[in-house]
């Protein structure tokens, strides 16, 4: 298709400014509410058993929902895909704000999942189908993970700002003007080639069994907090889950259109960064949660304060994605900046296994958050774009939404993966010093701290294995001349010359 290869689109930094707006409000929307948590529980009565659905709601019908989502922007064309996601998600969003009680909430979270499930892989595609340029794509890039690593961390932040000085409702609020800029700002100045649209009919099995496949995993780590790990219903769905993505797979490699082209996970370049990317955001979407929970409760910093001292962090991660990963990322192996990225992380997260109910901010969590943000940033660059590698035109919205349903199925799986662990932690605890305890105050909050520090310990673990995987599996090389990175696999003859997969 040497048409399309040569196409440059002249509006392409433009569209770059309102792509990344789009991508800002979904990845911070997956934190921001977490700032607010605590004050719209409070104000609808939520329990502490339904809390944690606020943040899994929308996780769930997001990762649940994304491979669908990313095959819609093949067939629709990803400009349409992006639009609709926007305004689906500002309606969504207008919903969340205006709740009267738990079930509205609930069921807002889950229509933004909806909608951000058809948003984020046509903005990852769109930014790959438009910038073919090595060094150009490089910077793209750059921008792009800087903005999906830290936009969650800068959700924390506005979302301190928002509760404290506003309402909790405005976290929600909050992304109708980004929604409605975004759209018209696409409208005005986005264009994609037309030859690479997927006019194949939609894989309506591979839909239905994906979907409730992952929602069946998810569901079932958020169940093993509520009935334990050896309940029936978790085994039950555990055993679903397995099931359903089995069949999926057999379907996939059968359909004459399937919605996953096996040949997307297939390649180990791909196939390594989809696994390492959703093992560290398990660590990190936990460590999110309970760090906030930490320093409003245990340390009781207000929100902003709160949302203020998670900024080094995403200091860290836009240094590491814009001034090392997107320098380095046409100079050396991406290996060599994903797997050392994430071993970075690990250590600072090493270092917040320490935390106690005294601990100093500038002596301990500090450092650690600097280095998480540094090492994830770093390892988050590369990733990006590698997701895309090599992977034909047609499949790029496809391959897209995978870089996304691995870092949204992550989130879910680790925000109730560590959740149920430290519960678990802090239960053992407080039993077993509760004789000894000076006050039942006291016994609560470092029965709860313990909780977190046990927690943050699997996540050290999950964090050194996503470096493992990266190291091991993704072999993506430099090519000659310093341009894009190239690799093996389906797309390595393609990668010298840039195409509109990237």
């Amino acid at each position: 298709m040497p048409e399309t290869a040569q196409f440059v689109d002249p509006r392409r930094w433009k569209a770059l400014i309102f792509i990344a707006l789009a991508q800002l409000m979904v990845v911070l929307d997956a934190t921001i509410v977490n700032i607010a948590l605590p004050s719209a529980q409070a104000d609808l009565g939520i329990s502490d058993g339904n809390r944690q659905w606020v943040i899994t709601a929308y996780a769930l019908a997001f990762g649940g929902l994304l491979l669908f989502g990313g095959r819609i922007a093949d067939l629709w064309g990803r400009k349409q895909t992006f639009i609709v996601g926007l305004i689906g998600f500002a309606a969504a969003s207008a919903v969340g704000g205006a709740a009267l009680n738990t079930p509205m909430l609930l069921g807002a979270r889950a229509l933004q999942g909806v909608f951000g499930a058809l948003l984020a892989p046509s903005a990852l595609s769109l930014l790959a189908v438009m910038f073919t340029d090595a060094k150009e794509r490089a910077k793209a890039f750059g921008v792009f993970g800087a903005i999906a690593g830290g936009g969650g961390a800068v959700g924390l932040i506005l979302g301190g700002v928002l509760t404290e000085y506003m309402d909790w409702r405005w976290t929600f609020f909050v992304n109708i003007p980004f929604a409605i800029i975004a759209a018209i700002g696409a409208v005005a100045v986005i264009r994609e080639p037309v030859e690479s649209h997927n006019s194949s009919r939609l894989d309506v099995p591979g839909v239905i069994l994906a979907t409730t496949g992952l929602v069946s995993l998810v569901y079932g780590f958020t169940r093993a907090e509520a009935d334990g790990w050896s309940a029936g219903p978790t085994i039950g769905l555990f055993v679903a889950a397995a099931v359903l993505l089995v069949a999926f797979v057999v379907v996939e490699s059968r359909v004459k259109a399937p919605l996953l082209p096996l040949r997307v996970v297939a390649d180990r370049n791909r196939g390594g960064v989809y696994a390492s990317l959703a093992l560290a955001i398990i660590g990190m979407f936990g460590l999110f949660l309970f760090l906030t929970y930490y320093m409003q409760v245990v340390k009781g910093y207000s929100p902003v304060r709160t949302g203020f001292a998670f900024l080094p962090m995403v200091a860290g991660m836009i240094t590491g994605s814009t001034q090392i990963g997107a320098r380095l990322m046409t100079r050396v192996p991406a290996r060599l900046l994903m797997g050392p990225g994430f071993l970075v992380a690990s250590v600072g997260m090493l270092l917040l296994t320490q935390i106690d109910l005294d601990t100093s901010y500038p002596a301990l969590i500090l450092p650690g958050f600097l280095l998480l943000g540094l090492g994830m940033g770093t390892a988050f660059m590369p990733a990006m774009s590698l997701a895309t590698h090599g992977v034909e035109p047609r499949d790029a919205g496809v391959a897209s939404a995978m870089v996304n349903t691995s870092q949204q199925v992550g989130g879910a799986i680790g925000t109730a993966l560590l959740n149920t662990i430290a519960a678990s932690a802090t239960t053992e605890y407080a039993k077993s010093h509760a004789a000894g305890a000076p006050s039942r105050t006291a016994l609560q909050l470092q029965s709860m701290v313990h909780g977190y520090t046990a927690a943050i310990w699997w996540a050290v673990g999950i964090l050194v294995l996503a470096a493992v995987i990266a190291i091991t599996f993704i072999n993506a090389g430099q090519p000659e001349g310093g341009g894009a990175v190239a690799g093996s696999g389906d797309g390595a003859a393609e990668d010298a010359v840039p195409v509109m997969a990237h």
